[in-house]
């Protein structure tokens, strides 16, 4: 264990029993098997499984709270039964954490825990009322207390022996949905799809951007002549997925990106 591990491991220590949430990606991964390691079942990781949440993702995280011994649950959230959310405005996140936590508490609440997000310091630049809401309600985020960064956080899980370490961000789905446009199961299911179909091309990191018929494809720099010389696949694949158009965004793979109308 490094010393970076082991800080984080006493400082969990000292929170005391918690509840972790676990969607299985980068942060959370690592911070749900260093909880564990710092308090056992003490420390118990919970997957909110909703719409906006990848079929694929869930998976990944039943599979990575076995394989790492994880004391696992997974709970349902509703956030598309919500106007507050489904509105889609620059306060989606926010609605979403809250539902989020409207689950987390009450479980936190019987085990006298405190409910613990994986927010890295990299996270604290950009637009993300969701992590205010979630504060707000009393929620912790001991990445962030250790200043720790997501470059940090992937290397300390490589030396950990993760697979999560180079695992690419895939943030929920109602984030490739332009603010104002509505979160809909069937528009969520068409980015699904879409991006599904796109990694079994091959493109491992990327975004599918619902603009109406259209999708806004996104792919690293260093792939985007890859990308050109697939197109008939991909826009198979985005035709597929219920959009009429394919385009592929020639900036690149971007995280946030849509977060430019907030000026």
């Amino acid at each position: 264990m490094t010393e970076g591990t082991a800080q984080l491991v006493e400082h969990l220590r000292s929170l005391g029993p918690v509840v972790v949430a676990f969607s299985g990606g980068v942060d959370s991964t690592y911070l749900a098997v260093a909880a564990t390691a710092a308090l056992g079942e003490d420390a118990l990781c919970v997957t909110a499984s909703s719409a906006s949440l990848a079929g694929t993702e869930e998976a990944a995280a039943r599979d990575l709270a076995t394989t790492q011994g994880l004391h696992h649950r997974v709970v349902r959230t509703d956030e598309l039964s919500d106007p507050r959310y489904v509105a889609n405005g620059a306060d989606r996140c926010a609605w979403c954490k809250t539902h989020l936590m409207d689950a987390l508490g009450p479980i936190a609440a019987e085990r006298g825990a405190t409910v613990l997000l994986g927010v890295n310091v990299d996270d604290l630049g950009d637009h993300r009322p969701g992590q205010e809401a979630a504060a707000a309600r009393g929620a912790r985020f001991p990445l962030v207390d250790l200043g720790m960064t997501k470059d940090q956080i992937r290397a300390e899980s490589a030396v950990l022996g993760l697979p999560t370490a180079d695992k690419p961000s895939s943030p929920c789905l109602a984030s490739r949905l332009p603010y104002g446009t509505p979160v809909t199961m069937s528009r969520l299911r068409s980015v699904e799809r879409a991006e599904q179909a796109l990694r079994a091309l091959g493109f491992s990191d990327l975004r599918v951007r619902h603009h109406g018929d259209v999708a806004l494809v996104e792919v690293p720099l260093e792939e985007l002549d890859g990308a050109v010389a697939r197109r008939e696949a991909i826009i198979a694949a985005c035709q597929q997925a219920g959009f009429l158009f394919c385009a592929l965004d020639l900036e690149g793979l971007g995280s946030g990106r849509l977060n430019r109308v907030l000026g």
